[in-house]
């Protein structure tokens, strides 16, 4: 997506189903969701703006990492959490009707972009132990080895990268 590439900072229903998913096994509504909305690798996918929609974009990660490029479970893992953060900032703080997920590998890395169309940028706020919510930037700039925004003439990429072990 065209934008502001180098200005990147370096480095069912809500219930007990999500405490159960394990990145090395994929689920059968993963690859559903591949059917249903399209492959986020071969292009942009849009999703309604629902707090649903962060479960159906985990799905789509997961089936992209482990079984299109093959990579292992933690680094699987950790694309999916950083996923369901920035698909959560599109769906709580943009008011839009629907974003899109994108993602993309080159050798040595991966890279996600989750665009929306509104102009306002995320904040990376201090966290504290005890906070409940506000961590989503901070679990993106702790777990990612880069991430940013790019401003769009309607709109925002908001994306992160992770380097990976080609095999």
């Amino acid at each position: 997506m065209a934008g502001l590439e180098g200005t990147g900072q370096p480095r069912g229903a809500g219930r007990a189903t999500a405490a159960r998913w394990s990145p090395a096994v994929e689920d059968e509504r993963a690859t559903q969701a591949l059917d249903l909305y399209g492959n986020p690798t071969e292009r942009e996918v849009r999703l309604p703006s629902l707090p649903e929609s962060a479960a159906t974009a985990r799905r789509l990660a997961q089936v992209v990492c482990l079984r299109q490029w093959t990579l292992g479970p933690k680094v699987t893992e950790d694309a999916v959490l950083l996923v369901s953060e920035l698909v959560g900032n599109a769906v709580r703080h943009t008011g839009a009707r629907v974003f899109g997920l994108r993602m993309r590998r080159r050798p040595g890395w991966i890279r996600v972009e989750v665009r929306d169309p509104s102009r306002g940028l995320p904040c990376l706020m201090p966290v504290q132990e005890t906070d409940v919510s506000g961590r989503g930037l901070f679990l993106v700039d702790k777990l990612s080895d880069r991430w940013g925004v790019d401003l769009l003439p309607r709109g925002k990429t908001t994306w992160f990268e992770m380097r990976v072990v080609d095999r």
